[in-house]
């Protein structure tokens, strides 16, 4: 896929996850603005406040996640927990974070925010994801264990984590799976992923 291309698929996901919340927000203040909701004022408040937390959390999650937050090469192991808790203020899942490593370059802090997302993704009904992350010689170890009743691994995903073109299926869930297969790549990594009853485990290393 030409660099472009991967942008434009990326935004659209960004976008995706970003208009709900928006929408929300607008919806607070309609709801402020019309006479007849006068009683709704205090749940109006309630849902732009939340909305607005909401969107905070995702934009400064993905600054790190996807982009170039910073100039910084390394980010510290307690930030990125931070982040990554962020997002699962919204979701059903919860994040066992278990890293070992205190700091990551920016190759890996991004692959770990994408791993802990994906993770999550894959226990939309709720579950434990459970994060850790350790040196290995030159390397950084790292691997995400999503665990539900209903955990799987969607196909567009598997194919992304492959860096398979998106034959069918969800774009959002695919762009982000090939966006940390490349990213780990480029970097002279790889991810993979194991699946099985109640179990999806995702495996990446990155030079250190």
């Amino acid at each position: 896929m030409s660099a472009p291309e991967l942008a434009a698929q990326l935004a659209g996901r960004l976008c995706h996850d970003l208009i709900a919340p928006a929408s929300a927000i607008i919806s607070g203040f309609d709801l402020l603005e019309d006479p007849a909701m006068a009683d709704m004022r205090a749940d109006a408040m309630n849902l732009i406040k939340a909305s607005a937390q909401k969107t905070v959390a995702l934009v400064t999650f993905s600054r790190v996640a996807f982009g170039a937050s910073n100039t910084a090469e390394d980010f510290a192991a307690e930030d990125l927990h931070r982040l990554a808790e962020s997002v699962f203020g919204y979701v059903r899942a919860q994040l066992d974070w278990a890293v070992e490593l205190p700091v990551f370059n920016k190759p890996a802090a991004r692959a770990i925010l994408n791993l802990a997302q994906i993770g999550g993704d894959a226990v939309p009904t709720g579950g434990v994801v459970r994060a850790s992350a350790h040196r290995e010689g030159p390397d950084i170890l790292m691997s995400m264990e999503a665990t539900s009743p209903r955990a799987r691994l969607r196909a567009e995903t598997q194919q992304g984590l492959r860096g398979e073109a998106l034959t069918e299926g969800l774009g959002g869930y695919w762009v982000q799976a090939y966006y940390l297969h490349a990213l780990l790549k480029a970097a002279g990594g790889r991810v993979d992923a194991v699946t099985g009853e109640g179990r999806v485990i995702l495996r990446a290393r990155c030079p250190a």
